[in-house]
């Protein structure tokens, strides 16, 4: 006697705030969406019908636009239902644009699927909102947006130490003595008077607490969040950084 089956339990979100990460096409009217949402983390969505062009769908499922989503199914792709515009979001030009795409090429390749991280989520929506605003034209003003998203993203994966104190016993930085961050043990005292990557207990504690206008601080942490992203990244380069390289020489 053949055993019955268990039917899949079916998922549903209704009016989840989302953006699409990315998104490619899908037989000859559909795509599928790489969404971050709020509240489910990175999911997989099918829109169908979304390249028909009388489709609603059309102006709703764009880049860093915020919109309410909801949907259905089970297994690693579910059906989008509906789709409804947020507003709240100045469209990217430009630098910030490039900015933009740099957050969603991070997130696509250090986020896992269905791991929510709502933190992380508002810090996305509150750094895309700051990129519409249109105040960063030059590589020197969103230098400091950039180095806040990488630590909050890095932090909420759980892969940033506190940058205040040594990781092992907890005591705090010293001002002038160097020290280092190890992607697996955190941070620890410098064993070489002169290594290429250590950075002071000064610099460190200003990096912690985002100050950048302390001398050294900025340098500092994107030096750090390279190395440090560069690890968790592994061999394959982010396409956007070269980018933004490219235009910073140019």
């Amino acid at each position: 006697m053949a055993r019955s089956r268990t039917p899949a339990r079916i998922e549903r979100a209704h009016d989840e705030p989302a953006f699409v990460l990315h998104s490619h096409a899908w037989r000859e009217t559909s795509l599928i969406l790489d969404v971050f949402s709020r509240h489910h983390g990175r999911v997989a969505l099918v829109a169908k019908g979304a390249k028909r062009p009388h489709s609603q769908l059309r102006t709703v499922l764009l880049g860093f636009s915020p919109f309410a989503a909801s949907w259905s199914g089970h297994g690693e792709v579910r059906t989008l239902t509906r789709a409804e515009w947020s507003g709240g979001v100045a469209p990217l030009a430009g630098l910030s644009l490039l900015c933009g795409f740099y957050f969603n090429e991070l997130l696509m390749r250090l986020l896992p699927r269905e791991d929510p991280h709502e933190a992380l989520f508002d810090a996305y929506r509150d750094a895309l909102s700051r990129l519409g605003e249109g105040a960063y034209a030059t590589r020197q003003q969103v230098e400091p947006l950039l180095r806040g998203f990488e630590m909050d993203l890095l932090r909420e994966l759980g892969h940033l130490p506190p940058l205040d104190r040594l990781s092992h016993s907890g005591e705090p930085l010293l001002d002038d003595a160097l020290y280092v961050v190890d992607p697996q043990r955190g941070v620890l005292e410098s064993m070489d008077e002169n290594p290429a990557s250590a950075i002071p207990g000064a610099q460190l504690r200003a990096i912690a607490r985002a100050s950048w206008q302390q001398p050294g601080a900025l340098r500092g942490a994107k030096a750090l969040m390279r190395e440090l992203l560069g690890y968790h990244l592994g061999t394959q380069p982010l396409r956007t950084r070269q980018l933004l390289i490219d235009l910073h020489q140019l």
